[in-house]
Parts: C-alpha cells; sequence; structure tokens
C-alpha cells in the first residue's frame, strides 16, 4: 500500500509539473512598439508566429520615435522603426535590424488627373514653391499638404528622401498612416504620403518619375521613394528566448510570403 501511495505522489507531482510547464509556455509573450506603417506586416507575422508557437506578440502602434525609445528603456522586446537608426541612437546602445523594405507612395484624392510628380516636383509642392495644382498639369486650386507628425519614420524617410526636412508647410500633421489616407481620400485638393503597405486602391497613388511604387520597383531601387522596416533591439542585450524566436522567424525565408502579402518587400 505504501509502495502505491508513493507512486501516486510521484505521478501527481509529474502531472503538476507539466502543467506548470505547460502554463508558463502558454503565457510567454513578445512586446513590439512603434512605427505605425509596420502595423500591417508585424500583425500579419504575428499571427502566423502564435498559430505556430502558442506566443502571443503584442503591438502598440506609438510611432517610430516612440519605438525606439520603447527599446532603449527596456519598455519593449522590439522597437519599430519605419527608417534606420541615426548614428547617436546606434552610439547610445540600439542595434537596427532591416526586416523588410517599404515604399512611401505619393497619394492625391481619386478626383485629382495629376498621375506623375518628379521628385523635384513632390519637394516644391511641400515646400510652398508650388502652390496650386495647375502647376504640375492639375487643377486651378490650392495644393492641400497633408503629413505625419515630428518623430513619424514615415515623415523622416519622406523628408530625407525628397530633401525637405523641416522646410515642408504642412496644412495638416496627423499621427497615423491611416489618418493620412483618410484625409486625403476626404479633400480633392490634397496631397499626402503613406507606407506602400497600407494603401489600396480605394486611394490613387501616383507615379514618381514615371515609375510606379511595387514590390519589384523598390526591390530594384527603380522607386526612390523607399525606406526600410526596422527591429530595434538593444546591441549589449540578450532577447527573451520567446523574442529572439520571433526575431528570427520574422527574417527567415518562412516569413517572406507574409511580408510580401502584408504589402511590403521581403528581403529573402
Amino acid at each position: 500500500m505504501k509502495k502505491i501511495l508513493v507512486t501516486m505522489l510521484v505521478a501527481l507531482c509529474a502531472v503538476s509539473l507539466f502543467a506548470a510547464g505547460a502554463k508558463e509556455a502558454s503565457n510567454q509573450s513578445v512586446s513590439t512598439d512603434g512605427s505605425t506603417s509596420m502595423e500591417s506586416v508585424v500583425l500579419s507575422l504575428a499571427e502566423v508566429f502564435e498559430e505556430n508557437t502558442g506566443i502571443v506578440v503584442t503591438y502598440n502602434p506609438t510611432g517610430s520615435g516612440s519605438g525606439i525609445t520603447a527599446a532603449q528603456e527596456g519598455r519593449a522586446d522590439i522597437g519599430l522603426s519605419s527608417r534606420s537608426l541615426k548614428d547617436e541612437e546606434v552610439a547610445s546602445g540600439l542595434k537596427g535590424t532591416t526586416v523588410a523594405l517599404d515604399g512611401i507612395a505619393i497619394i492625391v484624392n481619386n478626383e485629382n488627373p495629376v498621375s506623375d510628380l518628379s521628385v523635384e516636383q513632390i519637394a516644391a509642392l511641400y515646400t510652398g514653391e508650388l502652390t496650386s495644382w495647375a502647376e504640375v498639369g492639375g487643377a486651378d486650386a490650392p495644393v492641400v499638404l497633408i503629413g505625419r507628425e515630428a518623430g513619424s519614420g514615415t515623415r523622416d524617410g519622406f523628408e530625407s528622401i525628397t530633401g525637405t526636412e523641416d522646410v515642408c508647410k504642412y496644412n495638416q500633421e496627423l499621427t497615423s498612416t491611416g489618418a493620412v489616407i483618410t484625409a486625403v481620400l476626404s479633400n480633392p485638393n490634397a496631397i499626402g504620403y503613406a507606407s506602400l503597405s497600407a494603401v489600396d486602391d480605394t486611394i490613387k497613388t501616383v507615379l514618381v518619375d514615371g515609375v510606379a511604387p511595387s514590390e519589384e520597383t523598390v526591390l530594384s531601387g527603380e522607386y526612390q521613394i523607399q525606406r526600410p522596416f526596422v527591429f530595434v533591439t538593444k546591441a549589449d542585450a540578450e532577447l527573451s528566448e520567446a523574442a529572439q524566436q520571433f526575431f528570427d522567424f520574422a527574417l527567415s525565408t518562412d516569413a517572406s510570403d507574409i511580408i510580401a502579402d502584408a504589402g511590403a518587400v521581403p528581403l529573402v
């Protein structure tokens, strides 16, 4: 009888330990924070990753600048930035890893007849050198400039490429990609910029120097207004096991189709 009781106690302990281990695994999570432009990519990756591992990936859409700070301060496992890290950010101990490329689409209202702009014309519009659509082949109407808020990776990428840092004459500065698209859709005289991964056929994109934004033209470099999607981590600190698994998955060939389906351009 004593032997039977001992055996039962051992079995119960084994079941308890297994249950505790299963609970611990199910409670694993990965926190990401940052770029709103990366929403579609990150959530698509997170969905497939969770289905295969049971590990939950959370996403906090705060903008690239906030995501970089969250990684620096340890408030997120992985920061999300839709621009490359600056020298001072790297010097502060951060590491940026590009997981995909993204075109920054130039968008206009669907009623706008303008279909092709040069980088120089885009810059002239945003700096106020050109103020009427008639000056670039459109209607005789004032140009309404829509852009992102300071600290946005999309804004940083757009202004860097067009050479308009700190000189854009925005009529509206909005805090998300979706808000920019909505503003342009609602105003026939508006122009804006948005992540290619976020635009669809409900909004009109214009050619830039005759080149349409697409996966092929971004990867080849033909489309000039593009930027990286970056995972930001601390250079001198290891990720948790769960975060490392998600990081490795995002960079693997298994993630390529998921990234492409989300509207961005995979690197592998």
